[in-house]
């Protein structure tokens, strides 16, 4: 006659661990990833705004912070890129410009939109390197002293329509990067950037003039550079 079986049951999975913690998080953690997107969405998600990722940011998230720095960094690497014409300088200025920005944040009381207030934030710490490398931006060139190769009667102020239209984007920005660092700051702070001669003069402690003055040679310098690759690349 065969023995009874036994009814004693197999020991359940979570009962095999001895720890009550151990148990939890095994069980837990692949019902977590399966239902995540039927949970609370953790913050920073895409769903979120970017008036609110800046708010979170401002009360100290961290992840909110790192979701500005994506939303921003390309913009400000160009903007440092373009202003000190080095790759190696603009990352390094984007950093502290980011780091200006952690520290700086809770200040932000919106009175403009935030990119323009931390793209003012981004040009000061870029001014303040170039300052600290001993760039003199009041006298980048005798001002006011015409050059052979300026027309009679033009207007430092005109708009220079050679250099609008059809150029490709690298062709410009290469010839940008190889202005001389005073030429390439103010172009960029006006024709790039969208800033008044006076804004500029308070930025660079220079005169108006001067502004005006950088501007126009700065203009003639890319004109000559893009003639000179147009032609290059005519006989090529």
């Amino acid at each position: 006659m065969p023995p009874p079986r036994s009814t004693k049951q197999s020991p359940s999975p979570e009962s095999r661990h001895t720890g009550g913690r151990e148990a939890i998080a095994v069980t837990q953690e692949p019902t977590e990833r399966t239902a995540s997107g039927n949970s609370n969405p953790p913050t920073g998600t895409a769903s979120s705004t970017p008036a609110e990722i800046l708010a979170r940011a401002q009360g100290g998230d961290h992840i909110a912070f790192a979701e500005l720095y994506s939303m921003h960094k390309r913009r400000i690497y160009s903007l440092c890129l373009r202003m000190v014409g080095n790759v190696a300088e603009a990352e390094d200025l984007t950093q502290e410009a980011f780091l200006q920005l952690h520290r700086k944040i809770a200040t932000f009381r919106g009175e403009s939109a935030f990119s323009t207030w931390l793209h003012r934030l981004s040009i000061n710490v870029v001014l303040m390197h170039l300052r600290r490398k001993g760039l003199q931006l009041t006298s980048l060139d005798e001002a006011m002293e015409p050059s052979t190769d300026e027309r009679p009667g033009r207007s430092f102020g005109a708009p220079d329509l050679v250099l609008s239209g059809a150029i490709d984007r690298l062709v410009l920005e290469k010839a940008i990067s190889d202005l001389p660092a005073g030429y390439r700051l103010i172009f960029v702070l006006h024709d790039i950037e969208g800033y008044e001669h006076n804004e500029i003069a308070a930025m660079l402690e220079c005169s108006i003039g001067n502004s005006k003055s950088q501007l126009h040679k700065a203009r003639l310098k890319l004109r000559d550079s893009l003639r000179m690759r147009s032609g290059q690349e005519g006989h090529s």
